[in-house]
């Protein structure tokens, strides 16, 4: 019971770690792209997270079997870089923070609904309600930043950014690749490098800017929104599953909005704050799992170590 609950616990810090870091990368987007483009400010994100986690993987030695080398390679070019491009790039193009968020937004109704046939997760009536009701706060959240002046295809963009995680993090749930987090990151991150300054290189935006705001939203990036955010995504689907993970992802439009707050002064209107409300309500709605956790031993499992094991064990 007491290891149940200390389990527990360090899933809602994670789950709390996870949703403040990952909210930072929209901030960091939309800081960067004031005086860069999307691929230049992708692209230095990438080749300074490579040399810090290639560095570290080159120290420690790691050898990564040849399988989880080709499945992380799939995984960062759909995760990093289809996801972030289209974020990034829909930001470039005018896209606002708030629709950016809305529109990937969809992303845990759609996991939550693949889940069930692809990955065998268990999903109730409650729990999917609670999902359709976390789009609705989504939507009341950023109510206030909705508004026009990207061109129609653009809107486009974080749509495919959504489909494209949905896919990484199917095929990771499928594949269980064994390489460790570090490792899987350190692929990750040498892969999207190359993708990306590829990509600037041929924008003509690989050289950086001297701004320093440029390279404080970098930092952003690399630290919080990549080894933060990123990490933790993995960390909290491997733990908890997807349909938890997309659940805690419709409390990143509210605290986008309070990141956006304090750093460029948006205005926090009421209807904003009832989404914040409704997103909270349906998030809590949606974690309610009578089911056992994903690691928790069969039921068969735990009468046979009772029965075998002596009367002070505490065999799990």
């Amino acid at each position: 019971m007491g290891e149940t609950v200390v389990a527990r616990r360090l899933d809602a810090l994670l789950g709390a770690a996870f949703v403040v870091t990952w909210s930072s990368g929209f901030i960091g987007a939309e800081l960067g792209t004031r005086g860069a483009p999307a691929s230049g400010l992708l692209a230095w994100r990438f080749i300074i997270a490579a040399a810090v986690l290639g560095g570290w993987l080159a120290w420690r030695r790691r050898r990564i079997p040849r399988r989880d080398l080709v499945l992380h390679v799939v995984i960062g070019t759909l995760a990093q870089g289809g996801y972030l491009y289209g974020v990034f790039l829909a930001a470039e193009h005018g896209v606002v923070a708030g629709i950016n968020n809305l529109i990937t937004a969809l992303q845990p109704l759609v996991a939550v609904t693949l889940a069930v046939p692809i990955l065998g997760e268990r999903l109730t009536r409650r729990q999917f309600a609670g999902f359709a009701a976390g789009l609705a706060g989504v939507a009341l959240v950023v109510g206030g930043d909705v508004r026009g002046g990207a061109p129609a295809w653009a809107y486009l963009l974080p749509f495919a950014a959504m489909l494209s995680l949905v896919g990484a993090t199917f095929l990771e749930r499928r594949a269980r690749p064994a390489a460790a987090l570090p490792e899987a990151l350190a692929v990750q991150a040498l892969v999207s490098a190359v993708l990306f300054a590829g990509v600037a290189g041929a924008d003509g935006a690989l050289v950086p800017p001297a701004d320093p705001v440029f390279w404080t939203a970098v930092a952003i990036l690399v630290v919080l929104a990549m080894f933060g955010g990123y990490g933790l995504y993995w960390v909290n689907v491997r733990r908890t599953g997807v349909a938890r993970v997309s659940a805690l992802l419709y409390l990143t439009p509210p605290t986008t909005m309070l990141w956006g707050w304090i750093m460029f002064g948006s205005t926090l209107t009421p209807l904003s704050l009832l989404g914040v409300l409704v997103c909270a309500a349906a998030v809590t709605t949606a974690l309610h799992n009578p089911t056992p956790r994903p690691t928790a031993p069969r039921p068969s499992e735990v009468r046979q170590a009772q029965t075998t094991a002596p009367p002070e064990s505490t065999h799990a």
